[in-house]
């Protein structure tokens, strides 16, 4: 009898020993590139704090096997310059295992090189195709392709028996890529590009190049960006009374969208992640209940509804989590696991990645969304 409680005596001293110094384990440092200030503070802001947010929730479970989690943020303000410079500095100096971001396409290319040669996996949050196409071999992203929004739009305009568009592309990363794939597509999609105007991330006015627009014979006004230009493009349309359909890009997938266009915004119709019209998925969407529980878990945290980029800061981080669960801690464990996902239902879309593939998304991933009473409404 004495031999078997000093037995259980040793087993329970042992696994507290061994709790204890898992407990006791280093944090996994995880780095993060948003702009959350800046131009594209939009985006930046609601992926900081999803991702703070889902990393305090992890940690509150008890970490991953035992081992906190330490989430470094660096904003780029939408810099590509300052994002070269966090990225280093979350790298040389943070040392850390992964990175999160940058949110935009134009931050994401010029970190690129720099987490390829140091062989830190990198999950974007931007949507530019050129991010993961070519495949690179430490780069992923989770924000849905531009190539599949282009799709989406192309095929609604098709059921509408539009044929002539105008497209207005802001010159940056994320508007080339767009202005590139509504280039290609449009004779797969049977469109005639009748006006191809451009504008600068910081110009104020777009009037000139919508007047050229509405005396052209294009159907239907295609607008490539990220706010505050498609905003002020749509206030820009109205002023001028054009009467065609405008559409915009995903790069616009918030309230914040809503709120800076105003009145502009009535009728506009664009693609999107279902986060921002969770409510109104059906019971069979397979995706509807963890959406609601991301967009109320962040109304809790922040006041304000979680949206379409938190939401890729909600999948990165939740795909790093499962990386490193089923493959360890070390920069290459995470990136050979993030190249076997299968199968993983996120915020973005239900994710496969592949050695040919690290986007891991397609066209079912986005939902047509319209602004009607100065809301975001399903369109089925």
């Amino acid at each position: 009898m004495s031999r078997s409680i000093f037995r259980i005596i040793f087993v329970s001293f042992f696994s507290v020993l061994l709790a204890g110094i898992a407990f006791a384990a280093p944090p996994v440092k995880i780095g993060a590139l948003f702009s959350v200030s800046g131009p594209a503070s939009f985006l930046g802001e609601p992926e900081r704090n999803t991702a703070e947010m889902m990393v305090a929730q992890i940690n509150k479970a008890g970490g991953i096997k035992g081992r906190k989690l330490e989430l470094i943020v660096y904003d780029t303000q939408g810099d590509a310059t300052k994002a070269v410079q966090g990225v280093n500095k979350l790298i040389k100096d943070d040392k850390v295992v992964a990175i999160i971001g940058p949110s935009t396409t134009g931050d994401s290319m010029a970190v690129i090189p720099v987490v390829e040669k140091a062989e830190i996996p990198l999950i974007s949050c931007a949507a530019g195709i050129k991010i993961t196409d070519p495949v690179k071999k430490w780069v992923f992203k989770t924000a849905q392709n531009d190539v599949l929004a282009v799709m989406k739009i192309y095929t609604n305009l098709q059921k509408q028996k539009i044929s002539k568009v105008a497209i207005l592309t802001v010159s940056d990363g994320f508007g080339s890529s767009g202005r590139e794939q509504l280039k290609l597509q449009s004779k797969e999609f049977g469109m005639q590009i009748i006006s191809d105007e451009t504008y600068g991330p910081k110009d104020d006015d777009m009037t000139v190049q919508l007047t050229k627009i509405r005396d052209s014979e294009a159907q239907a006004i295609i607008c490539w960006g990220t706010n505050p230009g498609p905003a002020k493009i749509a206030r820009n349309v109205k002023q001028l009374g054009i009467k065609i359909p405008l559409y915009m890009s995903h790069g616009v997938s918030s309230k914040k969208f809503i709120e800076l266009a105003g009145d502009g915004a009535e009728g506009i119709i664009l693609p999107s992640g279902k986060v921002i019209v969770a409510d109104q998925l059906p019971k069979s969407d397979p995706q509807k209940k963890a959406l609601m529980n991301y967009v109320n878990k962040y109304k809790e945290n922040y006041k304000v509804e979680g949206d379409h980029f938190g939401g890729h800061a909600s999948d990165a981080v939740m795909l790093l989590k499962s990386a490193m669960e089923k493959g360890g801690f070390s920069p290459a464990a995470i990136r050979d696991q993030l190249e076997k996902t299968k199968k993983f239902a996120g915020i973005g879309g239900t994710f496969n990645y592949s050695p040919e593939d690290h986007a891991g998304l397609t066209s079912e991933a986005f939902v047509l969304v319209q602004v009607v009473k100065g809301d975001w409404k399903l369109i089925k």
